[in-house]
């Protein structure tokens, strides 16, 4: 039972049962044995859902190198930072690189910076790999024999046929390089999306199939992931979720067939028309990673050709143009965007992005103000975990250094937060909607420390007080 919350402006007392809001009045009697929380006041909120996340990365993320803004920001703290991992047994995984630190890393230029020890490191985008040569020489790409059959079409090599240590879109190859690794723990990313108020999420990894899924499930049976999760991945996963029970369905959903989109390689237009069609016909709708214009333009063009199935996203949106807008709306397409970025990496957009570009980047008011269904996730690990930085970058639009990106993409606190919500947001929001917390509904719940008239003012992650899902207490930081 939660007492002296504040839901739709008034003191309410709030009891839950079996996983359910079983009543809400201003006032309950305590049952012998129930347990209580004191509200003293603050919002109750239904429980977040970051609706764009990686959670197996940013379980590896958390135990890894941070090699990229803001903690790392040249080339001697970068050098340092891998001298410190020198005590880790086996191979150093970095993160989050970008080449604001040291500019283009190759073999080469790791071979200077890091210890003679195997060294990989992810570029913040998630799509490009850096080997230093000891990484190299252990996956075998000095191998001059057979190669076309052992190693992915993604290994740059120099002129002399020499692999630079750069991999583009290599991740399931690795992965399978490491598959005798333990599979990262969850139970550091379910705890911190706890903190944060999280009760859902939506793993958006194309390349999740039915060892990812076995692997999601013993998470959540051990306690390790407690939150409840839709699976984006692979066309195997319907088939392999097909024995799940009546409950495992509800903690565990398979979502979107995921869909990857690279300007440089786009795939073959009818093809690709073909393998949507395909989702659908297997009642799956698609989820595409659409970053660039010429990404979106070509994953609507798609869309509209192979015709839509209510639930059909676009990911990122990162540099919508208006021209966009109209076809997203006919369509009846779900945007999922990340605000977050404007403020970590805002001032990096400045430099490198196209000036026609910089007030078409990851747009919030423009989609709602069209009428499109729109919701907001991190994309942890390339992005800040931590919802609630998302939702004030959405409201402020300030990169780190101050600068404005996108006012009129500005949204109220109100519409920030409904961008995490368990559905989509339609249009900007005035008032805060709570009516997820009803009598009936899952008690799902994230509670804050103060009323939401002075937490809209912040959005910190720091305001949750406690985080419920399934009416169990995830995280509880009332004294």
């Amino acid at each position: 039972m939660i007492r002296d919350a504040e839901l739709d402006g008034r003191s309410v007392a709030v009891r839950c049962e079996d996983g359910l809001i079983r009543e809400i009045a201003d006032r309950l009697d305590a049952k012998s044995g129930e347990d209580e929380i004191d509200a003293r006041g603050g919002a109750l909120l239904p429980g977040l859902h970051d609706h764009h996340l990686h959670l197996h990365s940013l379980a590896a993320h958390f135990a890894s190198v941070p090699c990229g803004p803001p903690s790392i920001e040249s080339p001697d703290a970068l050098a340092e930072a891998l001298r410190c991992a020198e005590s880790i047994s086996g191979w150093i995984r970095g993160t989050g690189y970008f080449e604001s630190v040291a500019g283009k890393l190759d073999r080469n230029r790791l071979d200077v910076l890091g210890p003679d020890r195997p060294l990989r490191i992810q570029h913040r985008s998630g799509s490009m790999w850096f080997l230093n040569s000891r990484a190299i020489v252990e996956l075998g790409l000095d191998r001059t024999e057979d190669r076309e059959a052992t190693e992915p079409p993604g290994v740059e090599r120099d002129e002399t046929g020499r692999a630079t240590g750069r991999l583009f879109r290599a991740d399931e190859w690795l992965r399978e390089r490491f598959a005798s690794s333990p599979a990262p723990d969850l139970g550091a990313v379910g705890a911190h999306l706890a903190h944060c108020g999280v009760t859902s999420v939506t793993d958006a990894t194309a390349s999740n199939g039915p060892e990812e899924l076995a692997l999601f499930r013993a998470a959540q049976r051990s306690g390790a992931l407690p939150q409840r999760l839709r699976m984006m991945g692979d066309l195997s996963l319907a088939e392999a979720a097909t024995s799940d029970s009546g409950e495992a369905r509800d903690w565990l959903e398979i979502a979107e067939y995921k869909i990857m989109l690279d300007e440089p390689a786009l795939p073959d237009f009818d093809e690709l028309v073909s393998s949507i069609a395909a989702a659908h016909q297997s009642r799956r709708c698609v989820a595409f990673h659409s970053v660039t214009r010429t990404e979106i333009h070509f994953a609507l063009a798609a869309l509209e050709a192979a015709g839509v199935a209510p639930g059909d996203r676009l990911e990122h949106a990162s540099v919508t143009p208006p021209e966009a807008f109209d076809l997203a709306r006919r369509l009846g397409l779900t945007i999922v965007t990340q605000p977050n970025f404007i403020a970590e990496r805002g001032d990096a957009y400045h430099e490198n992005v196209e000036s026609r570009d910089l007030t078409y980047l990851y747009r919030v008011r423009s989609w709602l103000e069209a009428g499109v269904s729109l919701a907001a996730g991190t994309d942890a690990p390339f992005g800040d975990p931590d919802p609630w930085l998302a939702m004030r970058a959405a409201v402020l639009r300030e990169t780190r250094t101050g600068r404005c990106m996108g006012e009129e993409e500005r949204v109220s606190p109100e519409s920030a937060l409904a961008l995490f919500g368990n559905g989509f947001t339609h249009k900007i929001a005035s008032n805060l909607d709570a009516r997820g917390v009803a009598v009936g509904q899952r008690a799902d719940l994230c509670l804050l420390k103060e009323p939401w008239s002075k937490a809209r003012r912040t959005l910190s992650s720091e305001l949750v007080a406690a985080t419920i899902c399934d009416g169990r207490l995830l995280w509880n930081a009332i004294a």
